[in-house]
This record gives C-alpha cells, sequence and structure tokens, in this order.
C-alpha cells in the first residue's frame, strides 16, 4: 500500500511541476516574479504630453499589478537629470522610462548595465552607437497628424459649401514649439492631410519658443485666429489654444484639432479630432521583456533599427480619440478610416509627396522635391523631415 500511496505521490508532483511549466510558457511575463519600474517626467500630468505619457505607466499597473512597483519622478528638467537617475537606481529599479530629451539618460546608462534605460528619441538615431541598455522609441506622429488632417479638410469643405468661408479662405494656424525636425514633420503632415480635401488650403505656424506656456500659447493661437485661421491645431503641452478656440468658436467658425489629449471637456464647441501617440504597446513589451529576461528589441512589434523603434497605427503607436460628432462634417469618420487603413497595410509614401518644394530654414541651399516623395521614419524613430513647404506654409512672429 505504501508503494502505491509513493507513486500516487510522485505522479502529482510530477503533473505539477508539469502544470507550472505550461503556465510559465503560456505566462506572457515569463519567468521573474517581480519588477521595479520607474517613469521620469518632463512635466506633470496637468499637461497634455506628459498625461498622455503617464497613461502608459497606469496600463502597467493594470496589467501586472503588484508584480510591479513603480516609482514616478515629475517635472525634470533635461539638465536636471542626474540625480533622479540616480534616484530611482538606488531604489532598485530594473527599467526607468523617460519622455523628456536630455542627452543624461544616454550618457549615464552605462553605470547602470543592470537597469534598461528607455527613452523618447530626441534626435536621428540612425548609425548612433548606444548602451547596450539605452533604448529609444517614438510612434510614428504624422500618421495621426496626417488624420486628423483630413479631419479638418472635412470641415473646411463643409464651412465653404455652407457659405461661411470663401475658397481662399482656407487658412489653417498652428502653435509650435520650436523648428525641430520633429515639429516641422507634424504640422508639414497635417497640413497635406488637409490639402487632401481641400486642395487651396494654406497655413501659418506661430512658434512659441518654448514647449510649456499657457499665456504664450494662447497668445498664439489667438494671432493666428485674428489672421483668419479657421482650424488651428498645436505641438505645445498646454490647453491654451484649445481655450482660445472655444472662446473664437462662440462669435463665429474657429475649430481645434488637438494632439496628445482630448480637449473636448475644455472646448466642447471647438474640438474636433485630436490624434495621440499611444505608449503602452511599447512600455508593457519592455516591461514583459525584461520580466521575461529578453532583449526588449526582439519583444517588440514596429520598425526595428537596433536599439530604436517606431511604429504607427498597424501596431497600435498612434490613436484618433474623440471625433466630435456634433461638430465634424458628414463624411469624416469614413473619410479618416480608409487612411487609417492604408496606413494599417504599410501603405505610407502617400503622405510627404505632390507638386512642393521644401526649404531647410536653416538652409535655404538645402531643398527637397516632393514630386519624387518623402517616407518619414524610415531610418530612425526621430521624425527628420524638415523643410518649410514654399508657397504654402508662412511663418508669423508671435
Amino acid at each position: 500500500m505504501k508503494r502505491v500511496y509513493m507513486i500516487t505521490a510522485m505522479t502529482c508532483v510530477v503533473m505539477l511541476a508539469a502544470i507550472v511549466g505550461i503556465f510559465r510558457l503560456l505566462d506572457p511575463s515569463g519567468g521573474r516574479d517581480g519588477l521595479t519600474v520607474g517613469f521620469v517626467y518632463d512635466n506633470d500630468e496637468s499637461t497634455p504630453y506628459t498625461y498622455n505619457f503617464s497613461l502608459a505607466k497606469v496600463a502597467v499597473e493594470k496589467q501586472y499589478g503588484d508584480r510591479v512597483k513603480i516609482f514616478t519622478c515629475s517635472n525634470v528638467l533635461d539638465d536636471k537629470m542626474e540625480d533622479p537617475i540616480r534616484e530611482l537606481a538606488a531604489k532598485g529599479c530594473d527599467i526607468i522610462f523617460f519622455n523628456g530629451y536630455s542627452e543624461l539618460v544616454m550618457e549615464l546608462a552605462p553605470e547602470y548595465p543592470d537597469i534598461q534605460f528607455c527613452q523618447t528619441s530626441y534626435m536621428d538615431m540612425s548609425g548612433v552607437t548606444v548602451p547596450d541598455n539605452y533604448h529609444s522609441f517614438k510612434g510614428e506622429a504624422y500618421q495621426g497628424r496626417y488624420v486628423s488632417g483630413i479631419a479638418a479638410g472635412w470641415k473646411i469643405k463643409q464651412m465653404i459649401a455652407d457659405g461661411i468661408i470663401s475658397e481662399d479662405q482656407a487658412l489653417v494656424g498652428f502653435v509650435a514649439a520650436f523648428p525641430t525636425s520633429e515639429v516641422i514633420s507634424g504640422y508639414t503632415a497635417f497640413l497635406l492631410g488637409v490639402r487632401s480635401v481641400v486642395p487651396q488650403a494654406v497655413m501659418q505656424v506661430c512658434y512659441t519658443e518654448t514647449w510649456s506656456s499657457y499665456a504664450l500659447e494662447k497668445s498664439a493661437a489667438q494671432k493666428l485666429i485674428d489672421n483668419g485661421c479657421v482650424i488651428i491645431s498645436q505641438h505645445t503641452d498646454t490647453i491654451g489654444p484649445a481655450i482660445a478656440c472655444e472662446e473664437a468658436s462662440q462669435k463665429g467658425g474657429v475649430f481645434f484639432v488637438g494632439y496628445n489629449q482630448s480637449m473636448s471637456e475644455v472646448a466642447p464647441g471647438a474640438s474636433l479630432v485630436t490624434s495621440r501617440i499611444c505608449w503602452d504597446p511599447y512600455v508593457l513589451k519592455a516591461v514583459d521583456a525584461v520580466m521575461s529576461d529578453k532583449k526588449i528589441e526582439s519583444n517588440i512589434f514596429g520598425r526595428i533599427h537596433g536599439n530604436d523603434v517606431s511604429a504607427g497605427f498597424g501596431q497600435g503607436w498612434v490613436e484618433m480619440d474623440d471625433l466630435n460628432l456634433q461638430v465634424a462634417a458628414p463624411g469624416t469618420q469614413e473619410a479618416m478610416d480608409s487612411a487609417i487603413e492604408q496606413f494599417k497595410r504599410g501603405t505610407v509614401d502617400f503622405v510627404f509627396r505632390g507638386d512642393y518644394i521644401g526649404v531647410d530654414p536653416g538652409d535655404p541651399s538645402d531643398t527637397i522635391d516632393l514630386r519624387n516623395g518623402y517616407i518619414e521614419n524610415q531610418y530612425t524613430s526621430y521624425p527628420l523631415f524638415h523643410y518649410i513647404l514654399t508657397d504654402i506654409i508662412s511663418i508669423i512672429p508671435l
């Protein structure tokens, strides 16, 4: 009888081991029982950019629960990055995510080879040698910008058809922080999306020379509105432009296209649609990779160049939020869906293409002819299109 009990017990142990093994194979988080994760924000969650990035932290908390311990540092200026990095390292972080553009992240990474440093890309990473534990990533924002431009174009087309504006009043405005290639790429894609619906549309751009200033951003938007812009968008960090459009919409037809965070609550009468980079897919897969003791890039779906990754609608890295059906023109959703489907199929060469000449604002001898087309994010996650399209984009002073 004892022999029978021993065989039964051994059988149970073997079966239990097999079940555990199968569970580990099926468990996407792999072998580690827990992880310490850090997030370093360049601002706080009251600003659209950081709020949008912080949603990835929420996704990690939701997916992993008490298997992860999370530490967050907010309002960290680029030149003040060293202390937060060392503090998070001392707290035992296994992986740290950054939405700021500090070069100190890459410089300090070799000192902590057991920590993975994942930073939203801030420069052309093609050909750049980086530490093994340093990674850069960014959603292909131009795709969302183009689709939001389509929504804006349909609204302008409706305004022309209804006699609210004439064809030569198809003017859009853009509140921009700095003339970086990331910003220029975004507002160019936005305008080209508008022009895919309203070919005569042109754009005015007003730079604030800061990423985050409610007063300056609102003033820039107001100047564009005073100049006759009927649609305003932005690449800055506050709700200032949306508020300016909401106030103006009460007096006439001015509408707002958001970026990173829906403005439907603060500008319900003006907000048209929002495009956003969704950071969740990268952050979740990066955490999963560290949990599973895998190389991060081997666990990511996207356009991979060494330790640098980008992706768009196809992998869920870019999304459209809150099309305001009370404001949007009929047919807008279908037109947006058609373009998004092209992006999901991998067709991207229709965006930066057309009978346009672009000029580098810092070097007039550097030009581009878009009749030959240009593919953004082909070699790096950081947007590189940096040309101002002559005749259809003008820069106005604040």
